[in-house]
C-alpha cells in the first residue's frame, strides 16, 4: 500500500501515520524526521532545512522531493509506505506522481485528518519534546509526570522553535496558502477521504484504518 496522510501541523499525522504503517507492515516515512536526521548528522541539507523550519516556512520543493524519493526507494519501503508531511504542495504531488508512474506504481489514496484552526494552535503551542528520545508531550493533553523531564529517560523537555505561538500561526497560514490546494488535487483524482481529527485519538485511528482499507481495496 502507498498512502499519503494529509492534515495541518498539529493534526496528529505523525502519531496516526505510525499506527497505520505498523498495522499494515509498511514503512512510515516522515519528511520532518528526515530533515532532523540530516541536521543531527551535520549535513548541509539538514542545516538548510532548519533555516526554513524554524521560521515556519516550507523547505524548497527540489530539496524535499529528492530526499523523499530516495527514502521510498530503500528496501524497507519497497512493500509500501505511509507518507507523513509530504507532499506539501501541488508541485511536490506532481513530482511524486511522475516518479511513481516511472516505476509503474501509483498512490492508493490520501486520507485527510481535519482539525479546526483554534484547536491546532492550542495543540502546537503546548507541545514539548524530549531532547534525548524525541518523545512528545503536551501541556494540555499529555503532560509529563515531572515538569521539564521526560517520563521515559529523564531527558530535558524543550519546545521546538516552530512550535512557539508566534511561529505556529505563521505555519498554519503557510499551510492554508500552499498545502490546502492538495485537497482539491487529490479529491479530483478520487483518492481523498476525510476523517474527523477532533475525536478521541483512538476513534481517529479506527476511522483512518477503515479509510485506508477502503482505499487500498478500491
Amino acid at each position: 500500500m502507498r498512502i499519503v496522510l494529509l492534515g495541518a501541523p498539529g493534526a496528529g499525522k505523525g502519531t496516526q501515520a505510525s499506527v497505520i504503517a505498523s498495522r499494515n507492515g509498511v514503512a512510515h516515512v516522515a519528511s520532518g524526521d528526515l530533515f532532523r536526521k540530516h541536521l543531527g548528522e551535520g549535513t548541509e541539507l539538514g542545516k538548510l532545512a532548519k533555516t526554513f523550519m524554524d521560521k515556519g516556512d516550507l523547505v524548497p520543493d527540489d530539496v524535499t522531493v529528492k530526499m523523499v524519493l530516495e527514502r521510498i526507494g530503500e528496501p524497507d519501503a519497497l512493500g509500501g509506505y505511509v507518507l507523513d508531511g509530504f507532499p506539501r504542495t501541488v508541485a511536490q504531488a506532481n513530482a511524486l506522481d511522475v516518479a511513481l508512474r516511472g516505476a509503474n506504481q501509483a498512490l492508493d489514496g490520501t486520507p485527510l485528518v481535519e482539525v479546526g484552526t483554534e484547536e491546532l494552535v492550542r495543540r502546537l503551542a503546548g507541545r514539548w519534546i524530549c531532547r534525548t528520545c524525541q518523545t512528545p508531550y503536551n501541556e494540555t493533553t499529555a503532560r509529563s509526570k515531572q515538569a521539564g523531564s521526560c517520563d521515559k529517560d529523564g531527558g530535558e523537555l524543550y519546545q521546538r522553535d516552530d512550535d512557539k505561538a508566534e511561529v505556529v500561526r505563521s505555519r498554519l497560514e503557510t499551510y492554508e496558502k500552499l498545502t490546502a490546494p492538495l485537497v482539491d488535487y487529490y479529491e479530483g483524482q478520487g483518492k481523498l477521504v476525510r476523517v474527523n481529527g477532533q475525536q478521541d485519538v483512538e476513534k481517529v485511528t479506527v476511522d483512518l484504518l477503515e479509510a485506508v482499507s477502503s482505499l487500498v481495496m478500491s
